[in-house]
């Protein structure tokens, strides 16, 4: 990756303040001696500094491939358990096209592993090793790869002000000891992929490529082509990054004439990138409109004094009046950081933020607008609504497919830690600037405390390996005898599917018993009335065993079937109907 070196930006001394955002980028000045040693080894520490941060967050254990009990437990909530059932049917399923494509987890209902948040990449390179290496789960070493990657890519974007290596690697800690990220261990493990914003912030901000438009165009089409394999909000956040760096240079004309326009060379590497990425991982195996799990847009937005609300989250700040949804406490930003943007302020003269706001006059925009989608059509400030308006339905159900709206303060929460930092290096001598940096990660550190110790207690509470959710003797008979398990009537996330997907995934038997992030409600309401259909006239599938999620069901069966050859019975406070189990 094309960056600045420690060493290639002038000391906070050498230009008179606010002097940098009027030119194209920091002027190059000679490297010391030992800089560039200095350097790696800083580059180095803040990459492990910050895989700490997850380690610490979590514990070691998450580091053993072959503990699979902090995530089968329940203790971090229902979503590990959908990653790792999911990834039990695709690790030995035959690779297809394309690859993401996931059939027995779900059988009508199934899509592929990008509607499950398995983190699709991460998913292809596991599958992929198989024959050399099994590896029955990899999110805990994707989570400390991830914040180890949040503090590399915060050090590439804190090299565009900082030119102090001890400073720069501070810096970057406290961008991965950071609860925008650490919030997300708690189950929602794709999320942890932000250090790509961190990327895509440090291509909007590098200096413009001047002849190199091939260049930035390669690294957004990589950017954007790896996210889509990653997260789908991250990459719609990204994308956003990306539509206003690619508006801000051919605005300020950023590009030589006589080369190729960017308008037209970024869309032509990126787009193909993003789609291709998208259709590996399974994105366009559904159609019409499809559901998303849980509330719809406007019911987990943003509430504006979210980024100071402490929640569980921190130790040394208390608890705001604020909106307590399923996303509440995730835009804390920490005592820290919290501290850090108000030192900045503090310090900053005036006029100084004027030029460079006006050179990414579009990315501010970009920031804002994405700002205002995480408000959303429900404004809230300490817990209140103080506006509502409506959208079109066109544009809400839009929304409804990224609803988890409060994410999208993400961007502009990183892009103000990087301006905080960078103004700090224009009014601080390096000494000083290493001696603050270092107190405010401290006390980022002890502030989190109280959510990270949290964490470690769910996990740690988790033994190695998981009670069987289905202990009566009858589930093990019944995973010899049938090699299909469907729940009736048939529903993403309905009752009783994670302990049905808990057996059947292992055993290898195919179920409609699941839980996917996006599902199409065509094919929901298709295979509810088929199964009715079919039990209504007697009609069995073969080999197949049944749960009865509701008494109409149940009676529906009972009175169809002969008491001589099947089985309608409950086990472990499952209604089961097992065709034949009396047959020889």
């Amino acid at each position: 990756m094309h960056g600045i070196a420690p060493g290639d930006l002038a000391p906070p001394a050498a230009q008179p303040v606010g002097a940098r955002a009027e030119t194209a980028g920091p002027p190059a000045v000679a490297a010391r001696p030992g800089s560039a040693a200095l350097g790696r080894a800083m580059a180095l520490a803040a990459i492990f500094g910050g895989a700490l941060a997850a380690i610490a967050t979590l514990g070691p254990r998450i580091l053993d491939i072959h503990d699979l009990g902090w995530l089968l437990h329940g203790t971090l909530g229902p979503d590990p358990v959908a990653y790792l059932s999911a990834w039990m049917y695709f690790a030995p399923s035959p690779w297809s096209w394309p690859p993401g494509l996931n059939p027995d987890y779900g059988l009508e209902l199934s899509s592929a592993i990008f509607y499950v948040d398995a983190v699709p990449l991460m998913a292809f390179l596991a599958k992929a090793l198989r024959p050399l290496l099994e590896i029955p789960q990899y999110w805990g070493p994707w989570m400390v790869l991830s914040a180890g990657l949040q503090a590399f890519f915060a050090w590439r974007l804190l090299g565009l002000a900082v030119p102090d290596p001890v400073a720069r690697a501070l810096g970057a800690l406290i961008f991965a000891w950071q609860p925008l990220l650490l919030n997300r261990m708690g189950g929602h493990f794709a999320l942890c992929s932000q250090w790509a914003l961190l990327w895509a912030l440090w291509l909007c901000l590098r200096p413009d490529p001047g002849l190199h438009l091939g260049r930035q165009a390669r690294h957004w089409a990589g950017c954007l082509g790896l996210v889509a394999m990653l997260n789908p909000y991250v990459m719609a956040m990204c994308g956003g990054l990306w539509v206003a760096d690619l508006l801000g240079r051919a605005l300020r004309g950023a590009a030589p004439r006589p080369r190729l326009s960017p308008l037209v060379l970024q869309p032509a590497l990126v787009l193909p990138a993003m789609a291709g990425a998208l259709w590996l991982a399974g994105y366009f195996t559904l159609a019409g409109d499809v559901l998303p799990m849980g509330v719809h847009y406007g019911a987990s937005q943003f509430d504006l004094t979210a980024p100071f609300d402490a929640v569980e989250w921190g130790r040394l700040l208390p608890a705001l009046p604020g909106l307590r949804h399923w996303e509440a406490g995730g835009s804390y930003l920490g005592a820290g950081a919290i501290l850090l943007l108000a030192l900045a302020l503090a310090l900053a003269p005036r006029g100084t933020l004027r030029p460079a706001l006006r050179r990414h006059a579009v990315l501010v925009l970009a920031l804002a607008g994405m700002l205002a989608f995480a408000m959303s059509n429900h404004v809230a400030i300490g817990g209140h609504i103080v506006l509502v308006y409506d959208l079109p339905a066109p544009l809400l159900r839009l929304a409804d497919m990224l609803r988890a709206s409060e994410r999208f303060f993400w961007p502009l929460a990183y892009a103000s830690l990087f301006a905080a930092i960078a103004g700090l290096a224009l009014r601080l001598a390096v000494v000083p600037l290493r001696w603050v940096l270092a107190g405010l990660l401290l006390i980022q550190v002890v502030d989190i405390q109280a959510g990270m110790g949290r964490f470690r207690a769910l996990v740690a509470a988790a033994p190695p390996v998981a009670a069987e959710r289905l202990a009566d003797p009858f589930w093990a008979e019944a995973g010899r005898r049938y090699h299909r398990i469907r729940a009736v009537p048939a529903e993403n996330f309905g009752a009783h599917w994670e302990p049905v997907a808990r057996f059947a995934a292992p055993r290898g038997l195919p179920t409609d018993a699941a839980y996917h992030s996006r599902v199409d409600p065509e094919a929901v309401a298709a295979l509810r009335a088929r199964t009715r259909r079919d039990l209504a006239r007697g009609w069995w599938e073969g080999g197949t065993l049944y749960v009865l999620r509701d008494a109409p069901t149940q009676a529906l069966v009972a009175a169809r079937i002969d008491p001589t050859r099947d089985l309608l019975e409950q086990h472990d406070g499952l209604w089961v109907f097992a065709p034949n189990w009396y047959a020889r």
